[in-house]
């Protein structure tokens, strides 16, 4: 299946501007000096939580601890992904911080709650300056076992090959970069790929024979393509993620800012095939550089037994 009815998502005790991340990440903007940033982001991360719920999403909220200090664990996608074979996947981070998330209780909530058959973990290639940020990095097709991704310093190839030759995907990989010319950190920002829908700014692949390679990769799986122009893109529009309800329906959630960035047709589509969902994160956007899809990690693991039972 391509996507999941339950999503982890950490709820932020000391959320602030990443230093750490900040020198290619684009998309960051550091706080005004008196902004009482942490206190916003709880209050959009709780209103967030909120909106998935009242779609029948289940929400599975894990509160970070105050230290070690992790400014960026709101978006715990990028550190680990689930697959329903029960494989979780740990991966290798560039920011020094980033990698304390790992060591703050959200592997023993997994091992506690959901069945982990196998444990991939490439954490080790930080020694060794390789990174891939997890399905910040991807973008994947669940359905059709495709690897998105656009080669960053956050995403190199030889980490991307060990993940899909074990998992048993096809990479369609590419250079993505702003309208600056400069590498976008996450490929999950340019783009996004659903059950019937894809979202993508082509034109951010500059080489003309990649992007015709990327397009017809997706048309060929059978995703309708909605293309971004660039003020999409830095609005955000790119970082969508489709999840479904408990009955099955799916709901694309963007952010309020990607979706007021979208025209009349784009949303017309969308509407055609999901439902909907924009949130409020107007200040984890700008302050963290990642928008509504950077925090939600998909659970696609099996549960234990007695863990199925308490859900019942």
């Amino acid at each position: 299946m391509q996507t999941t009815n339950t999503v982890l998502m950490i709820r932020p005790t000391r959320f602030s501007f990443n230093q750490d991340t900040a020198a290619n990440n684009r998309f960051q903007r550091p706080a005004a000096v008196s902004e009482d940033v942490q206190l916003k982001a709880l209050l959009e991360f709780d209103g967030y939580v909120t909106a998935l719920r009242s779609h029948g999403v289940e929400v599975l909220v894990h509160n970070d601890l105050e230290a070690p200090h992790t400014p960026d664990s709101i978006f715990p996608n990028n550190w680990w992904s689930s697959h329903p074979d029960g494989t979780l996947v740990l991966y290798p981070m560039q920011g020094h911080n980033r990698r304390l998330e790992r060591d703050k209780g959200v592997l023993d909530r997994l091992r506690d709650e959901y069945r982990v058959e196998r444990l991939l973990d490439l954490s080790s290639l930080e020694q060794q300056d390789v990174f891939l940020e997890g399905t910040g990095s991807m973008v994947l097709d669940r359905q059709q076992r495709i690897c998105y991704a656009g080669y960053s310093t956050r995403t190199h190839a030889r980490a991307l090959d060990q993940v899909v030759d074990h998992l048993g995907y096809e990479l369609c990989a590419f250079n993505a970069v702003d309208r600056q010319g400069v590498a976008i950190y996450h490929t999950n920002v340019m783009m996004s790929v659903g059950t019937r829908l894809a979202v993508a700014c082509l034109a951010s692949v500059a080489d003309p024979d990649e992007r015709q390679a990327l397009r017809a990769r997706l048309e060929d799986s059978g995703k309708q393509v909605i293309a971004l122009d660039w003020a999409q893109l830095e609005s955000f529009a790119g970082n969508m993620l489709e999840v479904h309800n408990a009955a099955g329906e799916p709901v694309l959630v963007m952010s309020r800012t990607a979706w007021h960035s979208l025209n009349a047709g784009q949303r017309r589509l969308i509407e055609a095939h999901t439902t909907p969902l924009p949130v409020t994160i107007d200040t984890i956007e700008r302050i963290g550089g990642g928008s509504a899809r950077c925090m939600l990690a998909e659970v696609f693991l099996p549960r234990h037994p007695a863990a199925r039972e308490q859900v019942r």
